[in-house]
């Protein structure tokens, strides 16, 4: 089950998106650390990465490309803090967070950024990226 809420309220949009998996939580966690290779973890959505001095540049399946850098990676909580920088954007911070839950977990996804006209197209590939990271976390791909 997948819940996307949206905000945009003075030119700040928040997207967040919240999917199930059927999966455990050390799995999950193993393929969101793997900074170098997130086109693995969210295959399809992403085709490419690679390393560029102080972070990464990621490929989408549309041929956008987006500079990233990791901010915080926190095994204890398992979240996973990154922020797009240049670009289309002005302002942009990102977190995913891995939550046990019973037998699965949790992928937790926020987004806050500027400009909040962005939000139609950052909260679709944020939809396909949980979509597809489930896919890849959960052994269907």
């Amino acid at each position: 089950m997948m819940r996307a809420v949206s905000s945009w309220e003075k030119n700040v949009a928040s997207v967040t998106v919240e999917n199930e998996l059927a999966c455990p939580a050390e799995r999950a966690w193993a393929l969101l650390t793997d900074f170098k290779n997130p086109h693995k973890a969210f295959a399809g959505v992403l085709t490419d990465a690679r390393a560029e001095q102080g972070g990464r540049v990621v490929t989408f399946a549309n041929g956008m490309e987006a500079r990233e850098i990791l901010v915080d990676l926190d095994e204890a909580r398992r979240r996973v803090a990154y922020a797009v920088v240049g670009g289309r954007f002005s302002q942009h911070a990102a977190a995913m967070q891995i939550l046990e839950n019973g037998g699965g977990c949790r992928f937790l996804w926020t987004s806050d950024f500027l400009p909040d006209e962005a939000a139609p197209l950052v909260e679709g590939l944020m939809r396909q990226g949980a979509t597809a990271f489930a896919r890849v976390a959960e052994g269907q791909s």
